[in-house]
């Protein structure tokens, strides 16, 4: 139990820094040159632009957190009906602390840096690696995410990055038709950027084929109890031992590898294991965040 709340106390440590790395990388270098993410964030965003000629708001205050937070609300209650309570509770705590840092970190009157290329390239690898370290602690920023994971589940052909690429249309269109033309490029040139950064840290993102050697009959159990991911094993014959040895199939996330080797760690340290990676998956094969 003491080892299960350590874990669960570092996710929720990566989830908080993940999350000021992706509000400080908005607020200090994109908010500043006038330039929008995507998702349910630009969304917010661009909301805040409009309403900024009827509130007067606080110099340095940015309360597209706020919204960001409000709109998320109806999307907290599919997580909690659809994926259960632990990705809700993560999810919670990433959106509860994106809103607080939006709010307290104040955006610089004259930008850090008002070169908008190099200020994309930065705030991109900020914003990127904070969500890349919110998702591959097990949480989610809300938003897009959520929506992509539940229209995975109800349609075939769907995915995560179809639900992103379709709001991120819409919002940068947006920025196109209310703004300037060049205020949605160079949001589009930080999104890629951001979204390549995200990718390199989320192991979630690549998947993988496993077969396993083992002495242990029972050990595709413990696979399917631990890492809720099916198996299929047979019975085989070592060719050199001439033994009874299981062999065990299954396939996984980048991710979820390495919490395959902590299992066998503790469960048959002598297991053997094939990993072939960046498969592409066609079927009955639910992805996750």
């Amino acid at each position: 139990m003491k080892r299960l709340n350590s874990k669960k106390n570092k996710e929720y440590m990566w989830m908080f820094i993940g999350s000021l790395l992706f509000c400080a990388g908005l607020n200090w270098f994109i908010v500043p040159v006038g330039l929008y993410n995507g998702g349910t964030v630009g969304i917010s965003q661009i909301i805040r632009s409009l309403l900024q000629d009827y509130i007067h708001l606080p110099v340095g205050f940015d309360i597209a957190g706020i919204i960001n937070f409000l709109i998320n609300i109806p999307l907290l209650f599919l997580a909690y009906s659809k994926f259960g309570k632990d990705l809700f509770l993560k999810t919670v705590f990433s959106v509860i602390t994106q809103t607080i840092l939006f709010s307290i970190l104040a955006i610089p009157q004259i930008p850090i840096i008002d070169e908008q290329i190099t200020a994309c390239l930065i705030g991109g690898l900020m914003a990127g690696a904070g969500v890349g370290l919110t998702l591959r602690a097990g949480g989610s920023g809300g938003g897009a995410d959520v929506l992509g994971l539940y229209f995975t589940q109800r349609f075939k052909d769907f995915s995560v990055g179809k639900m992103t690429l379709i709001i991120n249309a819409i919002v940068y269109s947006t920025c196109a038709l209310l703004f300037d033309l060049q205020v949605a490029i160079y949001s589009i040139i930080y999104s890629a950027v951001y979204s390549i950064v995200v990718d390199k840290i989320h192991l979630q993102n690549i998947n993988s084929s496993v077969m396993i050697f083992t002495k242990q009959e029972n050990l595709y159990k413990k696979i399917i109890e631990n890492l809720r991911r099916g198996t299929t094993y047979w019975k085989g014959t070592g060719g050199y031992t001439q033994t009874d040895t299981y062999v065990i199939v299954t396939v996984l996330s980048k991710y979820e590898i390495q919490q395959l080797k902590q299992l066998l760690t503790a469960e048959d340290p002598h297991a053997f294991i094939i990993v072939n990676n960046d498969l592409e998956i066609i079927g009955n094969y639910e992805l996750r965040l």
